[in-house]
């Protein structure tokens, strides 16, 4: 067997499992070039929640971002996290805008595009692969949000993996983005997943339940090509298992990283500091660092449990968290068994925070359980039962097709609407996702030139030169 690649997610995925993605490209800049000389299979470094973090907290552009990663680490393949139909925002988007981002990610520097459906609904990914495929020299990865339910087995699964392939995916990525893999089912899956499609497959778990060191170990050994790894000072916990130690474990053996630890050390010395400055400004909460296995029981990621205990102390009801905890997994099934990933997490998890408060289950019904209950987000795992999508929303009818067919094309008329504000073609696509956040952003930028962190870039350059 080939050497197993590692896919650091040091510079996204960690920082936005522990510190809710408030890393500044600042911070960053001084680790680039060593991060770049390491010899990973990929860095993870954008999409997910950055772009919106950029915009929304760290007055920031994330596509200059993106630029300047690509700048200072030429060497290194870039990766990014895209949701499908959803992109990087919260709505399913129109083909046209879809085609459009994935353009502009490659060509700003993005090299493998993990694209995943919150649903596993293969019709809201087909417009975002057939984009990617058109772009020299992008690798299309698709990603199944991994859960477990009644019907979510390995036959789900592989059949699920032989369906991207044929899809045009280059490489299939089992996200197991609430840690709910075990080290022994992992191994299962993997060999089953081998045994059928012929793509390389990578693993991505979190370490909230304690075992997901044990789950990369028991794929490797099943034949998973790639994992994803952090370095120690933002690994474990909600985060990923730590890269030096996955290095380590490996080193020697048929299996061999080839990455050497003393660089990786070097590397680390600079996370180090920033998690010590994290840690003392209360970003990072020790709480995020604990193993939890009331994940593998509720199967609730580590975002969507922050967000449940800031819904329930905004309502003076902290005291319901486990009520909370245990009225998820009902709504999951009312819903279908959607995998808990953006946006279906929140979606699932602030319903069942509303049936508790409110003290009699679907009382009050948010607007966004509505749609998925309606079919707005796409298909769910399994059909929801008619009579409780009626109670849920009445004689409305419920889409069957795939929900981007219903949606005009959108470029034009997002072209017109931040014309204002232009001043990339990039702005276009920001203002298409995130609406008045970007807005704000597009006036501080004119009126005040941000760039990173508040600084002027050209200031920043001069500190930190390429």
């Amino acid at each position: 067997m080939a050497k197993v690649g590692i896919t650091d997610t040091i510079l996204r995925d960690s920082h936005q499992s522990l510190i809710a993605t408030r890393m500044t490209t600042e911070e960053m800049l001084p680790a680039l070039e060593l991060l770049d000389n390491i010899g990973y299979h990929s860095l993870e470094c954008w999409g997910g929640a950055t772009f919106d973090s950029c915009l929304r907290f760290l007055d920031e552009d994330p596509w200059e971002r993106l630029r300047t990663l690509r700048k200072h680490m030429p060497k290194t393949k870039l990766q990014m996290l895209f949701r499908g139909q959803n992109m990087l925002g919260y709505r399913h988007y129109a083909d046209d805008i879809v085609e459009y981002f994935v353009q502009k990610s490659v060509a700003n520097g993005i090299d493998i595009i993990r694209i995943f459906d919150a649903l596993n609904d293969i019709r809201n990914l087909e417009a975002s692969i057939k984009a990617a495929r058109k772009e020299a020299g992008a690798h299309v990865q698709v990603a199944m949000s991994y859960t477990t339910s009644p019907v979510h087995d390995i036959e789900y699964f592989v059949n699920y993996s032989k369906a991207l392939e044929q899809t045009g995916a280059d490489s299939i990525c089992i996200k197991d983005m609430a840690g709910l893999l075990v080290p022994y089912k992992t191994y299962e899956l993997v060999k089953a997943l081998k045994e059928n499609i012929k793509i390389p497959i990578q693993i991505h778990s979190h370490y909230t339940a304690g075992i997901a060191d044990m789950v990369l170990l028991k794929g490797i050994e099943a034949g998973a090509d790639y994992i994803d790894t952090a370095l120690s000072p933002l690994s474990m916990g909600t985060s990923h298992p730590a890269t030096e130690s996955m290095v380590a474990a490996l080193n020697g053996t048929e299996y061999d990283t080839g990455l050497n630890l003393k660089k990786l050390k070097e590397v680390s010395h600079h996370f180090t500091a920033l998690r010590k400055k994290y840690m003392e400004s209360g970003l990072l909460n020790p709480k995020m660092l604990e193993v939890d296995t009331n994940a593998l029981i509720y199967q609730v990621p580590g975002g969507m449990l922050s967000n449940l205990v800031s819904q329930l102390n905004q309502a003076g009801k902290e005291d319901k968290l486990e009520e909370v905890l245990a009225e998820v997994p009902a709504v999951r099934k009312d819903a279908g068994y959607p995998p808990l990933v953006t946006p279906t997490s929140q979606i699932v998890g602030t319903q069942a925070v509303f049936n508790v408060i409110s003290g009699e289950r679907y009382k009050m019904v948010t607007n966004e359980f509505k749609a998925l209950v309606r079919g707005e987000y796409g298909r769910t795992p399994v059909e929801i039962d008619p009579e409780f999508a009626k109670s849920i929303i009445g004689d409305q009818q419920i889409i069957t097709c795939r929900p981007a067919d219903l949606l005009e094309p959108e470029l034009d008329k997002m072209r017109a609407e931040v014309s204002e504000w232009y001043e990339q073609e990039e702005d276009i696509l920001t203002y298409a996702q995130f609406g008045q956040v970007a807005v704000k952003f597009f006036e501080n930028r004119r009126n005040k030139k941000y760039g990173i962190d508040g600084k002027h870039y050209d200031d920043v350059q001069k500190v930190h030169p390429v």
